[in-house]
């Protein structure tokens, strides 16, 4: 067998890094830390072969189970995926080691459950809550959070929002506006909220609403402008059960790494990507 770059749980995936030994392998199980399941007394091979499309990569290899430990939570018998192949170019130079996939049980593997889900089922928490804290600084650097939210991590109150639909954490959302005029989703409309990427996608016309209010170009594909703009730039304000969600420049601009230019979120197909991603048409309402 090939050395494994682990982790890659069902769509809803936990993936983490392999073992290099000796034989040929993913270019990122050289430079990311690994798992090796053959040192794990406890690793069971179910000799189930999966594969799994992400919006930057797709990986192919096996189901696992086993225990893991995240911080004090001890989670018993838990799948996940062992990764054999990927896409290097991708994968390479990712400041990640694997993906944890926090996802609900329809978008998992047939047969599998989701990390999350077994955390409640194991009664490891006292809420059925997870929660995140993003922050810019790398020596402090973000926190996950599972059974609650720690109110040293944000100030007021914690609003609430009440899914669309228990699929995707899909959610209603009412306007997006600039300086107080809406440039996007005028009718309302569903957007989907998603940590695994730092991406805003929207559909092609509604984005191409947004980048004409900027000092830019087009790079191909991508809107970039000047980074000296970002300090100028107005807020995006997202609008969701009647509270408005300021997004500033620094937020929604990425900079590229030697380059005295930034991208301005990104035009495409929201059901491929769903990434921070909403999409037109009236709001959807559960029967």
């Amino acid at each position: 067998m090939p050395p494994i770059r682990p982790c890659c749980a069902p769509p809803n995936p936990l993936l983490c890094p392999g073992q290099a030994d000796g034989h040929s392998s993913p270019l990122s199980a050289v430079t990311h830390n690994t798992f090796d399941p053959f040192q794990s007394t406890t690793f069971l091979f179910p000799s189930i072969v999966i594969e799994l499309h992400y919006g930057s990569g797709t990986m192919t290899g096996l189901l696992g189970y086993d225990t893991i430990q995240m911080g004090d939570l001890i989670i018993k018998n838990q799948t996940f995926g062992l990764s054999l192949t990927e896409d290097d170019i991708v994968f390479e130079h990712a400041i990640f080691d694997g993906i944890l996939g926090l996802g609900y049980p329809s978008l998992a593997i047939k047969g599998t459950t989701p990390i999350f889900d077994t955390i409640m089922n194991q009664s490891l928490i006292s809420e059925p809550v997870f929660a995140f804290y993003l922050s810019t600084e790398t020596e402090a650097g973000s926190v996950v959070m599972f059974g609650g939210v720690l109110d040293c991590y944000y100030k007021g109150d914690l609003k609430w929002v009440p899914l669309s639909k228990p699929h995707y954490w899909q959610i209603p959302l009412e306007r997006i506006s600039m300086k107080g005029k809406i440039v996007a989703c005028k009718r309302a409309c569903q957007a989907v909220v998603d940590t695994g990427t730092s991406l805003m996608i929207g559909p092609r016309k509604q984005v191409y609403n947004i980048h004409k209010r900027f000092s830019g170009y087009y790079l191909q594909d991508l809107y970039v402008i000047p980074c000296q703009d970002i300090n100028t730039l107005p807020d995006i304000v997202f609008t969701i059960e009647g509270i408005d969600y300021p997004v500033p420049a620094r937020a929604y601009v990425q900079k590229v790494r030697g380059q005295p230019w930034g991208l301005v979120l990104k035009s495409g197909a929201c059901r491929n990507h769903w990434a921070a991603c909403w999409e037109e048409g009236a709001p959807y309402r559960p029967s």
